[in-house]
């Protein structure tokens, strides 16, 4: 329903929505105020305004629930880029106790999954298509060349356990972060959130409809404040998308630097 808009910068997010909500408070506001105009004003000054209030909490229990699942999508988005590249950098610090080829090998593997990651996936998780039908080559081949490796001492028996523990943490941590890359808030709760606010707008017109002005103050300081949390929420819906995504930074520090 809003995909694009998280890929959007976050000025131009507040642009839209801040332009969305002001449309939508103007057209309620005259509708209302039409409808007061053509005999509905006692039935409207009626409405309790004891009803605010629970509208105004159900909302805000609402973008309560939302920003915690957004902001948690976040975080584990963030320690599954770090535990990738916690493990990748084990795995490059335990390839100095392998033979001088196998250690080629093994760092050239690692900074081809790095880049792979980097110009292959990131651009794919920022626009929700990485998917973990394939398996990386460079990651595959590097788990093949430790289990495949043969140990002669007791230390370097050590060194393929934890060789091939550190392969796999960083498989385990790329899919993690590939299916959070697909993580975000779905079309039933975004229209849930906006309808909310529409009624509320709307029992607030209702409410105010035999004062205009400051029916126009109320509508309009909650449609900025609605406009204010879909920004924050739309501006981190995704982790991996927009200017707020997470970066493969981290990855990037542990890229082997020669053989």
């Amino acid at each position: 329903m809003f995909d694009w808009l998280p890929t959007l910068p976050v000025v131009w997010i507040a642009v839209v929505v801040f332009a969305a909500m002001a449309l939508v408070t103007a057209a309620i506001y005259a509708l209302v105020m039409r409808l007061a105009d053509g005999g509905r004003a006692e039935a409207f000054t009626a409405v309790s305004p004891g009803m605010l209030p629970p509208m105004g909490i159900l909302f805000a229990l609402i973008v309560g629930f939302l920003a915690v699942g957004v902001w948690d999508n976040v975080d584990r988005g963030e320690e599954a880029v770090t535990d990738e590249a916690s493990a990748l950098r084990s795995v490059v610090i335990l390839s100095d106790d392998l033979p001088a080829d196998l250690r080629v090998r093994m760092r050239a593997l690692v900074r081809s999954q790095i880049r792979n990651a980097v110009n292959d996936e990131w651009p794919a998780m920022r626009e929700r298509r990485a998917d973990l039908t394939a398996v990386p080559r460079p990651l595959a081949d590097a788990l093949h060349l430790a289990i495949g490796f043969d140990p002669r001492t007791d230390g370097e028996a050590v060194t393929q356990r934890e060789l091939v523990a550190s392969i796999q943490d960083a498989g385990d941590a790329r899919r993690r972060r590939i299916i959070l890359s697909e993580s975000g808030i779905n079309a039933l709760k975004w229209t849930g959130l906006v309808v909310l606010a529409l009624l509320t707008l709307c029992a607030i017109a209702f409410v105010h409809s035999g004062n205009r002005t400051t029916a126009r103050i109320a509508m309009g300081v909650f449609a900025a404040a609605v406009a204010v949390v879909i920004t924050m929420l739309a501006s981190q819906d995704q982790p991996f998308s927009g200017q707020l995504g997470l970066d493969p930074d981290v990855l990037e520090q542990v890229l082997p630097r020669g053989s």
